[in-house]
């Protein structure tokens, strides 16, 4: 179906926040934290805004606004609205709302609480910018900006070196994956020559017909995996919960890290159903999810359980998205729908509970639930979700996710056996939260134990029922949520029927039981479990998260290095790079590609041209030949006085003119320098480095001759010398072209050049007139003009 034009009231919802962000630092001065309340407005709106899309887009309809960013490029700001744009933009806003009222109490009397909030809106902005981004290299610019923004909410506390390290680790894995998207949509765009991704939609196959999908496919995982923390890039995000909890609870559970996910089932349509996409995506997104779920048990820490569990849920949505299969892909859009809302909620719970009690180690915690009953109920609510049990949105996910990896005829068996271990092993994580926290003996915390404000607890309880609601009416939101979704990844408009309870004993039933005595039974075990991964990691006593360090340093001391070996303060060190680079660059393209011009034929000279040639080649001798820089400096200038005579005998008397006078002050200038140095010749240098010398000044000059023999083989367009014969007399009211080229339509590009030839000559006269040596008093002073510096000649 063809998207419908729409107006820019969407474009305008997706720039609110950046406004936002522009005004929350003067709320939060006036107001102090309850700024919150009015901030929320704009993401409240802004969620409102979309639940108007939910009608249409349940019926298959989708819709496209456009406005001009750089038409020269072909780059729009462009939105696509679909069911999937529409659900991550619901919970991006819906979501945002309680973050930014849950930071105000969160960060109640922060110095910089107004800096936070413009951050947080920052962010927002950025995300919803990707979600709805429709041009390619808009969503790119998007894509980069969530980097940046998470990059100033995961340092914000930036006087702490473990903030700085997490900010700087994200910035750098999700930055390089960023690369890796770029790489990948310039290719698309190359390969397909469509910029828009409705329109690349229309056609599914587009990219699979090209000889560029392997490439393509490989660049978008970089992206990716990185975003949303696959295995092995799956270190940076448990790091990043050195941030403030309104960060964690936002980013890293409910909308960053699923951005990775969004592409992923956004690039479904044209790069799934492949057998190198239906093997790569599940072996990853296993691998991951078991990896994050035993790394959560072994914490004790509620943010870090949290954040290694959110490690595994993506996986297992990578995984789920991997198998290319209807029912597992609903599957898959029901768990991420509830996996934001309880993963939201229970990082508030965590941050209103290190908030209260002054700490997050649920060692240190216990019978909380009578001094802070509303976080309890809202931390089992989203725990029993997160566990999978009835009657939550969870167990509904779950059943339907069971549903299609046991129908997946490829690998199904095993994607199966994968999802209920990591689902047990999430079981144990979820009552853990729940229970370690809130019951038990009281025992004595840091901070005297209650109940938050409002604020606080406002996010976790609305999530939390939200949890709970959206399961009892489950028919209907698979109606509006979960069909909408699905179709845009399917390609094709699917209607769903969602069930709360089992109508019958089957497969899926099945395994969830056993999931939820396996879980049940690892609980019991809990201590035990922790101690064997443990034991387990302390054995391997390497990871990903050390590799990164090391990477990093090898990188700083290989950096060290180079600029030691190449930065050497030698002047023939660094002409030598310059030509080496410069034959490489106007050499290497042509022989790569095979379109080296072909050799002229020798033309009829005149007499008086071949004499001009004889000087020319009578310079070059002379300098090759010469003994003392000085000589050869004079010689060179035969070159450019034989170049300002083939300019006189062309017709260009003008420029011939100019050539003489700027080739005379030049070799006059450098003469004299040359003449206040005391230049003693060294020995001749060693026939291997005048060797490397002669064969890169041969490719240099072979180099550039080569691509004057192309330019000039190529058909003469006329159209600016036209266009300045035509607008010279008529425009600037001159009769030599060349003098009103130079004078009127490149006036300040001949001003620089002025200002440049100026500060040059300034800087020479410097050189020469300064120097010094030390004096009396182990100073330095000015030795005067008449003694000259030796400088030893290389």
């Amino acid at each position: 179906m063809t998207p419908a034009l729409i107006d820019d009231t969407t474009l305008y919802a997706v720039l609110a926040p950046f406004a936002a962000a522009v005004v929350a630092p003067v709320l939060t001065r006036w107001f102090k934290h309850n700024a919150a309340w009015p901030l929320a407005i704009v993401p409240g709106l802004i969620f409102l805004h979309f639940t108007g899309f939910i009608g249409p887009v349940s019926h298959g309809e989708t819709f496209v606004a456009a406005k001009a960013w750089a038409p020269s490029y072909g780059v729009n700001f462009s939105v696509y609205v679909d069911g999937l744009s529409t659900l991550f933009a619901l919970l991006i806003s819906g979501i945002g709302t309680f973050i930014i009222l849950y930071a105000g109490g969160y960060l109640k009397g922060h110095p910089q609480q107004g800096r936070f909030f413009s951050f947080l809106f920052l962010f927002m902005g950025s995300m919803l910018g990707l979600v709805l981004g429709n041009n390619l290299i808009s969503l790119f610019i998007f894509w980069e900006l969530t980097s940046i923004t998470s990059f100033l909410l995961i340092g914000f506390d930036n006087l702490r070196a473990a903030s700085r390290r997490a900010a700087l680790q994200a910035l750098v894995v999700t930055g390089g994956g960023g690369l890796a998207l770029l790489a990948g949509f310039i290719l698309i765009i190359s390969a397909t020559g469509e910029i828009e991704m409705s329109v690349l939609l229309g056609s599914p196959d587009i990219i699979k017909d090209t000889g560029l999908y392997l490439p393509i496919f490989l660049l978008v995982l970089g992206g990716a995996f990185t975003k949303s923390a696959q295995f092995p890039f799956h270190f940076w995000l448990p790091n990043a919960m050195e941030a403030p909890t309104p960060v964690s609870a936002y980013l890293h559970s409910a909308t960053m890290v699923k951005a990775g996910v969004y592409l992923l089932m956004r690039m479904h349509p044209l790069l799934g159903e492949t057998a190198l996409w239906t093997t790569v995506l599940p072996l990853f997104g296993g691998v991951t999810l078991i990896v994050g779920t035993l790394l959560a048990v072994r914490q004790t820490d509620l943010k870090l359980m949290l954040a290694y569990t959110t490690v595994a849920s993506l996986g297992l949505l990578v995984m789920l998205v991997g198998t290319s299969h209807e029912k597992a892909l609903e599957g898959a859009v029901l768990y991420l729908l509830a996996h934001s809302l309880f993963k939201g909620c229970l990082f508030m719970v965590a941050g209103t509970i290190d908030h209260e009690a002054g700490t997050r180690d649920i060692t240190r915690l216990g019978g909380l639930r009578s001094a802070m009953p509303i976080t309890f109920a809202a931390a089992c609510l989203a725990s029993l979700s997160m566990a999978g049990l009835p009657p939550f949105i969870g167990f509904v996910a779950k059943e339907v996710l069971y549903y299609g990896t046991w129908g997946w005829l490829e690998l199904g068996l095993a994607v199966t056996v994968t999802a209920v271990i990591g689902n047990a092993l999430m079981l144990v994580i979820a009552a853990a939260v729940a229970i370690k926290p809130f019951f038990g003996p009281k025992v004595e915390t840091p901070k005297h134990a209650h109940e938050g404000p409002v604020l606080l607890f406002a996010g976790p309880v609305f999530l939390s029922v939200t949890g709970l609601g959206l399961a009892l009416i489950a028919h209907t939101t698979g109606e509006l949520f979960v069909g909408p979704t699905l179709s845009s990844l399917v390609g094709e408009f699917k209607q769903i029927d969602l069930h709360l309870w089992p109508t019958k004993i089957n497969a899926p039933l099945i395994l969830s039981l056993i999931t939820i005595g396996l879980g049940v039974a690892l609980f019991t075990q809990l201590d035990r479990l922790r101690s064997l991964v443990g034991a387990v990691l302390a054995a391997i006593g390497w990871g990903p998260d050390k590799g990164f360090d090391q990477f990093v340093c090898g990188i700083v001391g290989f950096s060290g290095w180079l600029t030691r070996k190449l930065q050497n303060g030698k002047m023939q060190t660094y002409m030598m790079l310059i030509f080496i680079f410069t034959a490489v660059a106007v050499l290497l393209p042509g022989f790569m590609t095979g379109s080296l011009p072909a050799w002229p034929k020798l033309p009829d000279y005149r007499f008086y041209e071949w004499g001009i040639l004889f000087i020319a080649v009578l310079g070059l001798i002379a300098v090759l030949i010469a003994k003392t820089r000085l000589t050869a400096i004079v010689s060179l200038g035969i070159q450019g006085f034989a170049v300002a005579l083939i300019f006189m005998m062309f017709g260009a008397p003008d420029l011939s003119f100019t050539q003489f006078m700027v080739e005379t002050l030049s070799v006059v200038i450098l003469a004299l320098v040359m003449t206040r140095l005391n230049l003693s010749p060294s020995d001749h240098r060693p026939a291997p480095a005048a060797f490397l010398t002669g064969v890169v000044a041969v490719a240099v000059g072979l180099g550039l001759t080569l691509t004057l023999l192309a330019i000039t083989q190529q058909p003469f367009d006329s159209r600016l010398s036209d266009f300045f014969a035509q607008y010279s007399r008529a425009i600037a009211h001159g009769r030599n072209i060349v003098n009103v080229i130079i004078v009127d339509f490149r006036g300040f590009d001949t001003l620089g050049e002025i200002a440049v030839v100026v500060l040059t000559g300034l800087c020479v006269l410097a050189l020469i007139r300064v120097r010094t040596k030390p004096d009396k008093d182990g100073g330095m002073s000015d030795p005067g003009p008449s003694q000259p510096q030796k400088v030893e000649a290389s």
